[in-house]
């Protein structure tokens, strides 16, 4: 397993280092002595997975408040997505950048997210299946979200999205009260 920080802060790119044989390959995912060593959650407390059933579908920008931050390790086990990070950690010097990671089944790259970013996606395949990883229980009375198209943020997306659910549509424009 190859870890490597990006561009934000605490962001990392976590690659796979297959074993391969005849049968096919072996190769770890998680490591708990590794991820503490670079800083990483070593323990989740809940595992999630999204299906997708169309490319172009939008989730996100997504984040848990105070004070159930999450931590999350996020892999596409199915199809790809471009994964996007965006720093709302108040104080940050990279605090309203983004950086984006295609993540996808053929690459098998998992992206570490700390706690404090928003995060989504959009899938780039039709049947693109996410899996989470989160530090904390989700909570749905502290679940937050900022618009995916926000100008403050500038975030680059390959395409505007075709399929977006309601909510994530409607969140408003990034105000500092919904940390």
């Amino acid at each position: 397993m190859r870890c490597s920080e990006l561009s934000l802060p605490g962001v990392w790119r976590v690659e796979i280092e297959p074993s391969c044989d005849e049968r096919g390959f072996f190769a770890r995912t998680f490591c708990a002595e590794e991820f503490a060593q670079i800083g990483l959650p070593s323990t989740y407390s809940q595992s999630s997975v999204s299906f997708n059933q169309k490319r172009g579908t939008l989730r996100g920008m997504h984040f848990q408040a105070n004070p159930s931050k999450e931590s999350k390790l996020v892999r596409c086990i199915r199809g790809a997505i471009l994964d996007v990070v965006l720093d709302l950690r108040e104080g940050s010097e990279s605090f309203g950048r983004s950086v984006g990671v295609e993540l996808s089944d053929d690459n098998r790259t998992a992206l570490a997210i700390p706690a404090g970013c928003a995060h989504g996606f959009i899938t780039l395949k039709d049947e693109s299946e996410v899996l989470y990883m989160m530090s904390e229980p989700f909570n749905p009375s502290l679940s937050r979200g900022v618009r995916w198209d926000d100008p403050k943020f500038s975030i680059s997306w390959p395409f505007s999205p075709l399929v977006i659910s309601e909510r994530d549509a409607q969140y408003p424009g990034f105000s500092s009260d919904i940390l």
